[in-house]
């Protein structure tokens, strides 16, 4: 059993195949938490665990009872106000005004498997046998309302799946704050490894040791955000790609967040995850719940490519849409850096037949086909095809494209409406924006409000609509500004803080329905690129575009910053023009198709402008990457350098198959050395008793030398022909295993 119970002691151990999570119920009734590390046997008790000490100057629990003190003790979800400084779990005002709970110990559940939450993304269960959740009850005797803590153990992948639900039985509360979960560790000597940057330089790595007080990461911007993603780690500071101990926080929500870690006077680390307090209430009324999002736990001493396949192997099981979770993604052409929005069908279909003469497999049509829509200044919110771009209909071109043999998607931006549209001048109450204020418009756009019903419900219709119309097999879908001004006309004003979570609740109710009347529809997250990269969005679209920058040299620094928390079947890499649009870059077609393949593969640039000799080349990579696409998109994932030892210049990937039969490595040098050292190439995850060839050589390597010994890799030589310098290469490794 994964879960194991104590009901004498009132003690709780959680385990998976290597880690274990202990707490137990405290004196005063809430839950204390005791350990989270490396698995250790199950006892009666751990009484070494749950060591007290009275400290002068500090709060205690009775007269009688002195060494009971909360703020020197660790918890599981702990309140403000009864003698813990530090930042709380939660928050209610009761009907008198005061904001003190005290939620006592009451029962617990114990269930095989894992439900799905009710209206929103969530783990869930492959079979009855590969989890276990337990339900702890707690009850505040004096307001009536009830806390649920819920754990979910996937032993398999060493991943704990946390949240919380309040239910009111009494009189009506205000939750002020309410996070999904809380881990207390008895020490500080831990690095924060978060992932922030800014549109087209997102989730670049950022590593700093612990120091007293709070360090977070968070949202206010209604999405997730291109400046810092939901995922972090704490580790140990000799931990790294391959050795020493790590744990992995993320939240399955595409909202407002907070990852808080604050170390206290006595060195604990706090660490909570949830929707971040700012901004956020919500009127519990009697009879009413709320249920908090899903957080992920996961932790190893086995350094941070374990932890990242570790959640990886979690993702694909039990978050993904299982539709698509094994399903090879197509390659793709998306005209969005070849025509922008100028385009008719008739000038799209010469760059269809040639993407279908080079191999390539769905044409994606992006913004610019519906309403009257030559710029962004008009047209969103009508979702309905502009006929002088396509005299056929969009349907009509979208049976040219299948009739090729070739996959068709389309781009939506759902969630927006412009001033200049027939939407607009219809139902101007949709619009996000508080009464007599300025709003401040971002593209030229503003935000609908996906928290009313009839929001969701017309965008529902009119994209079903077209999907049919289309016999659509891929959807794009944008969202491609933050929420200003927020405020929704359908709520009252006691309510409005209620308007952030609403909002994100409506989003996924559209992607729900859609998603189940569909379910052949592949769909794709975007945000201007990597702004809503998170959990929340991975659970009905199973890829996201990574960023817009799609210079091949900022991608490496992006896909390796990605690649720590999610997998690269979760991201889309796509191969465009040079110089490039967003840096102005020149870089090798080659470069930029190697950095690409490690990803859901694609291209983003007018194909019938290239050479004879580049267009030959994109047909060798299409077949290349057809070869191998499997092993790219699921294979295990190994970081093999890390940048930050190197100021960026080098990085090393590898994916590997399950059978470790077949392994594919990379190098990237950004900038080539003066007298460069000799250069090895490292394998990992192969198997050491297995013979290997690499890249077709004459000779063979045990897996053991690849991995220990490695592999020799000339240096680039700078006496190149002008048209190939020595800057920006790349070099593929593949390893086969001799039958």
């Amino acid at each position: 059993m994964s879960i194991n119970v104590n009901e004498e002691h009132q003690l709780f151990h959680l385990q998976t195949a290597n880690t274990s999570y202990i707490f137990h119920v405290m004196i005063n009734g809430d839950a204390g938490q005791l350990y989270y590390g490396t698995k250790i046997p199950v006892k009666a008790d751990y009484l070494n665990l749950d060591t007290h000490e009275e400290h002068d100057c500090t709060n205690t629990l009775t007269d009688d009872q002195t060494d009971f003190q909360l703020e020197l003790l660790k918890q599981e979800y702990a309140s403000f106000g009864k003698g813990d400084f530090r930042y709380p779990a939660f928050q209610l005002t009761n009907p008198d005004g005061s904001r003190i709970s005290e939620f006592k110990y009451h029962h617990y559940e114990l269930t095989n498997g894992k439900e799905r939450l009710a209206g929103q993304p969530s783990a869930f269960a492959s079979d009855e046998d590969d989890s276990q959740t337990l339900k702890l009850h707690f009850l505040d005797d004096v307001n009536q309302v009830e806390l649920v803590l819920n754990y979910t153990v996937f032993e398999n992948e060493d991943v704990i799946v946390r949240s919380s639900t309040f239910i009111n039985h009494g009189a009506p509360v205000e939750l002020n704050r309410a996070l999904s979960m809380q881990l207390d560790l008895p020490d500080r000597q831990y690095d924060l490894v978060q992932f922030d940057g800014s549109w087209a330089r997102e989730r670049h790595l950022h590593r700093s040791p612990l120091r007293y007080g709070t360090q977070s990461n968070s949202s206010l911007r209604l999405h997730s955000g291109h400046q810092s993603n939901p995922f972090f780690m704490l580790a140990r500071p000799h931990t790294d790609n391959n050795q020493g101990a790590a744990f992995g926080f993320n939240l399955i929500y595409s909202g407002n967040f907070l990852d808080s870690v604050e170390v206290d006077q006595f060195d604990t680390t706090r660490v909570l995850v949830g929707i971040n307090p700012e901004e956020f209430g919500w009127h519990l009324g009697t009879d009413e719940s709320f249920q908090t999002p899903e957080a992920v736990l996961t932790y190893t001493d086995n350094g941070f490519n374990q932890l990242s396949q570790q959640l990886g192997a979690f993702y694909n099981h039990h978050l993904l849409n299982q539709n698509f979770v094994n399903q090879d993604r197509p390659i793709l052409i998306n005209n969005w850096e070849a025509t922008f929005m100028d385009f008719t069908e008739d000038k799209l279909m010469p760059i269809v037949e040639k993407a279908k003469e080079l191999g390539i497999e769905m044409f994606v049509l992006d913004d610019g086909w519906f309403g009257h829509r030559d710029n962004d200044l008009s047209s969103l919110g009508d979702w309905f095809v502009d006929q002088k771009k396509f005299i056929n209909g969009i349907g009509g071109f979208s049976y040219r494209v299948h009739n090729l043999g070739m996959k068709f998607g389309l781009w939506f931006e759902p969630e927006m409406i412009s001033v200049d549209s027939e939407l607009f001048q219809q139902h101007p109450e949709w619009r996000i924006g508080a009464p007599k204020r300025q709003l401040t418009p971002a593209r030229h756009q503003f935000v609908l409000d996906m928290s009313r019903s009839e929001v969701v419900d017309y965008l529902y219709e009119k994209m079903s609509a077209i999907i049919k119309d289309t016999q659509l097999d891929y959807i794009k879908w944008d969202m491609n500004r933050s929420i200003t001004e927020a405020f929704s006309a359908d709520l009252p004003a006691d309510r409005q803080l209620e308007s952030g979570h609403r909002y994100i609740l409506g989003v996924y109710d559209l992607y729900d329905r859609l998603t189940k009347a569909f379910p052949k529809v592949l769909f794709e997250s975007c945000a201007s690129g990597g702004g809503r990269f998170d959990l929340g969005m991975m659970y009905y679209a199973p890829q996201a575009w990574a960023s817009d920058d799609t210079d091949a040299v900022e991608r490496l620094a992006i896909q390796d910053g990605t690649s720590y928390g999610y997998t690269q079947n979760m991201w889309g890499a796509h191969v465009s023009a040079v110089p490039n649009d967003q840096v102005g870059r020149l870089t090798s077609i080659d470069l930029r198709a190697k950095v690409a393949y490690f990803g859901d593969f694609g291209y983003e640039l007018d194909i019938t402008k290239l050479s004879p000799e580049e267009q030959a080349t994109i047909r060798d990579q299409v077949a290349f990457y057809k070869q191998y696409r499997h092993l790219f998109q699921f294979g295990k994932f190994y970081r093999l350098e890390s940048p930050d030892s190197d100021a960026q210049n080098v990085f090393s990937w590898e994916v590997v198959n399950d059978d470790q039969t077949e392994a594919i490595g990379a190098r990237f040098q950004v900038l080539n050395g003066a007298n460069p050292a000799y250069i090895r190439f490292y394998f990992a995850g192969l198997d050491p008793e297995k013979q290997y060839t690499v890249n077709d050589s004459d000779e063979v390597f045990s897996g053991q030398e690849l991995m220990s010994a490695g592999y020799f890799v000339p240096r680039v030589m700078p006496r190149t022909p002008e048209k190939d310098p020595a800057d920006f290469k790349g070099s593929l490794f593949i390893a086969k295993a001799i039958k």
